[in-house]
């Protein structure tokens, strides 16, 4: 296995860099050390500086940014509201800030309970509008003032009440993403009819899926065997959601991925009831008591449809 090796950039590569970025995009291009040290750290205890930094105005530009990158061969790293505890919105890259710009609720749909956001949309600001319709996002981490969809999408975040209603990957029901090497197109789920429609159209995209069916038809049965079946499993790769009886989601296989995989432009999600009341608590004297009353109370549900 090759090692990783820190990427190395003479001053002359990011100066035309940031000269090809300033004509490429409307948004805020940044190559000034305050700003580099403004997106050096997030909520973890790691610290990279970046390249440099642009702030995109829409996705248009997000990909524009993308492309310059790739075409100098430059690392490209998105970032929302940098509450990520691991490090993963740092890194010796060209660092997209999409929170300032891309941060819209597109639309919400009662009836289908569904809403389409941007990625740099802050997790407080979607559930206020689908309380609106008495809907809301069942994830809610600690930091869901501040949070975007994108990072939430990216390490498939939880919160409390994702015992309600499932982790971002059950909430996440379609993706627009791009790819470093230029594609752009929509994931979810998958029938076999489907799959092999894409796959038979060619192009950049029916190669990724032909190499996922791959991939899940060598390792199908391993994955069924081995991916632990717990409530909280947000580490590693969503490999599960690419199996037939998962309906072959490759939106839900990304997510957690950390974007690692592709940049996400925009994410259609699921809504679910927002229940009236949300806090219960009870006080055992004992830790093996309130262990064994847990699925007792997981049986309590509210009403989630």
């Amino acid at each position: 296995m090759k090692q990783a090796e820190r990427f190395q950039a003479s001053v002359e590569l990011l100066q035309k860099v940031e000269a090809e970025l300033s004509k490429a995009i409307q948004g805020e291009v940044r190559f000034d050390s305050g700003s580099k040290a403004l997106y050096a750290s997030d909520a973890s205890n790691y610290r990279q500086i970046p390249l440099g930094v642009v702030v995109p105005k829409d996705v248009d530009d997000l990909i524009a940014a993308l492309n310059v990158c790739r075409r100098f061969d430059v690392p490209f790293l998105t970032r929302g509201g940098g509450t990520s505890q691991n490090g993963q919105c740092v890194n010796v890259a060209v660092v997209a800030d999409t929170s300032k710009y891309i941060n819209r609720v597109l639309s919400v749909d009662p009836v289908g309970k569904t809403a389409f956001v941007e990625p740099g949309v802050v997790c407080d600001v979607l559930r206020d509008a689908a309380e609106e319709h008495g809907l809301t996002f069942a994830p809610d981490p600690a930091t869901h003032s501040r949070c975007t969809l994108g990072g939430m999408i990216a390490n498939n975040s939880c919160g409390a009440h994702s015992v309600m209603a499932g982790k971002t990957v059950e909430n996440v029901e379609a993706l627009e993403i791009a790819t470093y090497d230029g594609a752009r197109f929509w994931v979810g789920a998958t029938t076999d009819a489907e799959l092999e429609a894409i796959i038979e159209e060619g192009g950049r995209r029916g190669e990724i899926y032909q190499q996922l069916k791959d991939l899940r038809d060598r390792y199908a049965e391993h994955i069924r065997r081995g991916f632990p079946q717990i409530k909280r499993r947000v580490s590693g790769f969503n490999l599960d959601q690419l199996l037939p009886e998962n309906g072959f989601n490759v939106a839900r296989a990304l997510v957690g991925t950390e974007g690692t995989c592709a940049v996400t432009l925009q994410a259609k999600v699921r809504l679910v009831h927002s229940p009236s009341f949300r806090v219960a608590c009870a006080w055992f004297s004992r830790y093996l008591r309130r262990c064994r009353c847990r699925p007792a109370f997981q049986q309590v549900r509210p009403h989630c449809n």
